[in-house]
């Protein structure tokens, strides 16, 4: 018997922040805010909204800060700006709220979780780089991201290309943007590939309350397995949860800014993150607008 297989409404791009979504991300780059400048003299600020259009355009394209279209506004206001809600973590902020309004729709699968790394280039140089073992030890970068069940995003960590993925596992979870919910309460597994297949990945998940389904290193593949191993595709479950992983970490990548910037260059600090961050509000933001059409 064949599997059934699984049609998803391809969701759109986003490229600007429509009203619904603008409603949401208004209060917090208010809250951060200066003091408003006085009536009697200083320049008015520049539109927040478009600002936020300049920089997901900038991160889209991969286009010089001084080539931004001009209907965003002053290239050098956004930039500044932009560099302001960065150092004050005004992203990561966003990135949970538009979590939470996922959550309450429902739309979060703590259920099935699934996390793993890429490598990216450093041209630029930056802090949180490391020679890249399969480009020569050029400067690079790792992008740890978890993802739960649907793709949507929970956490990302950035460091040097050197560093394997086990080691970043447990300050990926740390990372989660929202308090997660208690293990004990809902069950929660972990989809790993084999690359965590070591005291370290087991360590951390059966610290943090998972349900580890992590795919065994070939020598492993034997009837004498670990007691309370699992098989990585019970229901399929833990497969869906590995490919909706790949697929962000492949959102990531055709991102033409993380493509040429380091973490240093682009510098959106989502718990020191850098690169990214823009692309997984972005998923974010179509998979709450598209819950929204739904209601």
């Amino acid at each position: 018997m064949g599997r059934t297989q699984r049609h998803d409404r391809p969701l759109d791009t986003i490229w600007e922040i429509d009203d619904e979504l603008w409603q949401r991300i208004e209060p917090i780059l208010t809250e951060d805010a200066p003091a408003t400048p006085k009536a009697h003299g200083g320049r008015p600020r520049i539109d927040w909204r478009a600002a936020i259009n300049g920089a997901i355009f900038r991160l889209r394209s991969g286009c010089q800060w001084n080539k931004l279209p001009k209907h965003f506004g002053d290239d050098s206001s956004v930039h500044r700006w932009f560099q302001r809600w960065c150092r004050n973590g005004i992203f990561e902020q966003i990135w949970a709220v538009l979590l939470e309004e996922c959550g309450e729709f429902g739309a979060v699968d703590w259920r099935w979780q699934a996390a793993d790394g890429r490598l990216g280039k450093a041209r630029f140089g930056g802090q949180n780089v490391g020679k890249n073992p399969t480009d020569r030890a050029k400067n690079g970068t790792k992008q740890s991201v978890l993802v739960e069940r649907d793709g949507g995003p929970l956490a990302v960590v950035i460091a040097g290309a050197n560093v394997v993925d086990q080691k970043l596992l447990e300050a990926t979870i740390e990372a989660i943007v929202v308090e997660r919910p208690d293990p004990k309460k809902l069950e929660q597994n972990l989809c790993l590939d084999k690359g965590y297949d070591n005291p370290t990945g087991h360590e951390v998940t059966e610290r943090h309350g998972y349900v580890a389904h992590i795919r065994p290193i070939r020598e492993d593949r034997r009837a004498n397995r670990r007691p309370g191993r699992r098989h990585a595709n019970r229901n399929g479950c833990a497969a869906h949860a590995r490919i909706l992983q790949a697929a962000a970490l492949q959102q990531l990548s055709q991102c033409r800014a993380n493509r040429q910037c380091s973490v240093h260059a682009v510098r959106i600090e989502i718990r020191n993150v850098g690169v990214g961050g823009g692309d997984l509000q972005a998923a974010l933001g179509r998979k709450f607008n598209q819950r929204a059409r739904e209601r």
